[in-house]
């Protein structure tokens, strides 16, 4: 079946969408179109309203609408504490799983050579910063327990060892290798930050 111009570009858009194929953008197309086309144009200006007043946070890089997050502005936080994750998923799920209240920094990714993904891209730069001014004690390294995860936990915890002397730990029990943090039930997520192993 082929689209008007339009529709084909609504559809291909949806696509980007996680777990989103071509069935399923074109199902959500034709449902926004057909059934829902206030929600549809709603939807529309929500986007582009986040777009425009979403940024990232000048200290932990998460997604914020001011300056300063709230996470790190929360007084209640413990700032001595830093988990670093990939994603502002990963945030969510730590903080769903309730069992951490520190602070975080969010690197929007992990060190891929082959993806052209080096050290700058991941605000590498101003982690090393914050970690040399901020009264942080320990750091946890919460990327994902992938081949790339662990590189890069590993290039990060080399970086900052030469800055000052740093408690360093990783992620472990309970967390599967080659699982990410997002899909990975609150439970177990508490037993990782508890359990969590120290660099030497």
């Amino acid at each position: 079946m082929s689209h008007s111009p339009l529709l084909a570009s609504l559809i291909e858009s949806l696509k980007i969408l996680p777990g989103v194929g071509p069935k399923s953008a074109q199902r959500m197309a034709l449902h926004l179109l057909e059934k829902a086309p206030q929600k549809a144009a709603q939807l529309a200006t929500d986007i582009q309203e986040a777009l425009a007043g979403i940024g990232k946070c000048q200290q932990c890089r998460n997604l914020t609408e001011t300056p300063l997050c709230t996470l790190c502005t929360d007084p209640r936080r413990n700032a001595s504490l830093l988990c670093v994750v990939e994603t502002p998923m990963d945030v969510l799920a730590i903080e769903a799983a309730g069992g951490y209240r520190g602070r975080y920094f969010v690197l929007y990714g992990s060190l891929s050579p082959l993806d052209g993904i080096g050290p700058a891209d991941l605000g590498l730069d101003l982690l090393a910063q914050h970690v040399a001014t901020a009264e942080i004690e320990e750091v946890i390294l919460a990327t994902n327990l992938t081949v790339e995860g662990e590189a890069t936990a590993h290039y990060i915890s080399e970086q900052l060892r030469a800055i000052r002397p740093l408690k360093l730990s990783r992620i472990a029990q309970g967390v599967p290798t080659g699982g990410e943090l997002e899909y990975t039930d609150p439970n177990t997520l508490t037993q990782a930050l508890a359990g969590r192993k120290h660099y030497a």
